[in-house]
């Protein structure tokens, strides 16, 4: 296993979290941002909580990565 792979597996990891939807999904298990105390952000929870948001929001850099990846692929094989 290269570095490439390990960065490819990151970003399919990342892409996951990014489309997780809090009304279907995060909300009925408990993981919505109103659920979320201020003094849960030191748990496990909850920063898995911050961690799926911050993918959220950060999605346009998703879709560069995920277009660098895919034109690489395409130039390699």
């Amino acid at each position: 296993m290269g570095l490439w792979t390990l960065l490819e597996g990151f970003l399919l990891l990342a892409n996951a979290l990014a489309i997780l939807n809090e009304d279907r999904f995060l909300s009925p298990r408990g993981l919505g941002l109103s659920d979320f105390s201020a003094g849960q952000t030191k748990s496990f929870k909850g920063q898995v909580l911050g961690l799926i948001y911050a993918t959220q929001y950060l999605r346009l850099p998703l879709i560069l990565l995920n277009s660098i990846f895919i034109i690489v692929k395409l130039v390699s094989g």
